[in-house]
């Protein structure tokens, strides 16, 4: 597997990183690619949540924490300095079998530092049942994305504040708060962090690709006219006269915002953190002109939809919709 590195050292925000993984998948061939990158405070939200419903606004402008929205689903993630993220790109293939190989694969890499790691859930990596890791992907012209966190040492006082998760998923964890979920590696290890990640590169990568300041120029566009869109990154709130709201176990949580009028949809938007495998906006389309009864609303959708959210079948989806 390739390291792909830049020509400097600088650190840079969210946004650009997200912008490079869009660029190695589209531009840099010959085989698996692997960066991993550090940014000031920050908080990432997934492509298909709700601003208010994932994140403490008023602290995060107070203490200087940057918002930024990636395109992969998934939950909301607090990033800084001492936590490094990781960017895996690879070929295109099965969804399950990518997303639980680069899990797995970073489960060993932990375990030969000698951290007794495990995978859980859909996509977290644990040590002594405490979260260590979480990761999220998504599918760019035949090209994966698979990218997440290493928590080495993360201001836990900041994440806390900063993420406001839904009472139900704290609960579906059996704790009080996201403090008591989270663990750090370095209460784990007895190496610093710039040693954790030369290790880390040195055990999954056997190439480099370097990259140029051309390449940098090019990234940087994707940046500014993608993740620094306020469209982007704000979305637009859209209009609605019901909210309904269920977490699903293996799916994750989903908040469903429906314009009814005389009894008939106008439209439909599906936001959570489940993992997207298909257009979910297509998806949603099927459902305007069409009466908000069961019935209706079940002939309207296909008889499978996780081919276009992971994990979730039809009953559960029409459950959500009709509040039934």
């Amino acid at each position: 597997m390739l390291y792909v590195t830049l020509p400097d050292e600088m650190t840079r925000k969210v946004s650009f990183y997200l912008a490079m993984e869009e660029y190695v998948a589209r531009n840099v061939r010959g085989g698996d690619c692997l960066f991993y990158w550090q940014v000031e405070p920050s908080v990432i939200f997934g492509r298909n949540q709700v601003i208010a419903n994932e994140v403490d606004t008023a602290y995060c402008r107070e203490h200087g924490v940057s918002l930024f929205r990636r395109k992969s689903g998934g939950g909301c993630v607090y990033a800084d300095m001492g936590n490094v993220m990781f960017s895996y790109v690879t070929g295109g293939g099965s969804v399950g079998f990518t997303f639980n190989r680069y899990i797995m694969m970073m489960v060993l890499m932990l375990r030969r530092m000698g951290v007794r790691a495990d995978a859980t859930g859909r996509n977290d990596i644990v040590v002594d049942g405490r979260k260590v890791s979480g990761n999220a992907f998504y599918r760019l012209q035949g090209r994966d994305i698979v990218h997440g966190t290493m928590l080495y040492d993360t201001d836990m006082d900041n994440m806390a504040h900063a993420i406001t998760p839904a009472a139900e998923k704290l609960a579906a964890g059996g704790v009080a708060s996201v403090r008591a979920r989270v663990g750090l590696l370095k209460d784990y290890m007895e190496i610093g962090i710039d040693d954790f990640k030369a290790r880390a590169r040195r055990d999954l990568c056997d190439g480099e690709r370097a990259l140029t300041a051309a390449d940098v120029a090019a990234i940087e566009e994707i940046e500014r006219t993608v993740y620094l869109s306020r469209d982007f990154i704000y979305g637009k709130d859209p209009r609605h006269t019901v909210v309904r709201r269920r977490r699903i176990d293996g799916v994750g949580g989903l908040e469903a915002r429906i314009d009814v009028r005389g009894g008939v949809v106008r439209g439909v938007s599906l936001g959570g953190d489940y993992f997207a495998t298909g257009d979910v906006d297509a998806l949603m389309q099927r459902l305007v002109g069409v009466r908000m009864e069961r019935e209706a609303v079940e002939a309207a959708l296909p008889e499978r939809v996780d081919d276009v959210v992971m994990g979730l079948r039809k009953d559960d989806l029409v459950s959500l919709l009709t509040g039934e």
